[in-house]
């Protein structure tokens, strides 16, 4: 019954920025690390940044300085501003997020579909 819509996705000019969306819905009770992972054609699936529930952030070394996550307790929804865009930033992102639909479930973990994101002249 939970659901990750993520979004912002685009094409954009190196040096250009975008910003990524998610929200989760449904039956949830609580929220612990969200973040945003990508994959580009070829590669393996890596992290790109995270967020606790207590606003503890981490960063790719490749991203850091440039982008930036950030979330919105109050509406279950994380952000991740992507600015300085540079070619080899293009893969898809996905959302994720670990959380709790009950007091009584143990931490599960939770995908949005992929948004992309293309850097290209």
């Amino acid at each position: 019954q939970v659901q990750l819509v993520d979004s912002g996705g685009g094409l954009v000019q190196p040096g250009g920025s975008l910003r990524l969306s998610c929200a989760a819905s449904g039956s949830i009770f609580s929220v612990s690390t969200m973040g945003w992972y990508r994959q580009a054609p070829g590669k393996q699936r890596e992290l790109v940044a995270s967020i606790t529930s207590g606003g503890s952030t981490n960063y790719a070394d490749s991203v850091k300085g440039r982008f930036t996550i950030s979330r919105d307790n109050a509406k279950n929804t994380v952000y991740l501003q992507m600015n300085s865009l540079k070619p080899e930033d293009t893969a898809v992102y996905y959302c994720n997020a670990d959380l709790r639909t009950s007091l009584w479930n143990k931490i599960g973990s939770y995908w949005g579909q992929g948004t992309q994101v293309t850097v290209s002249s």
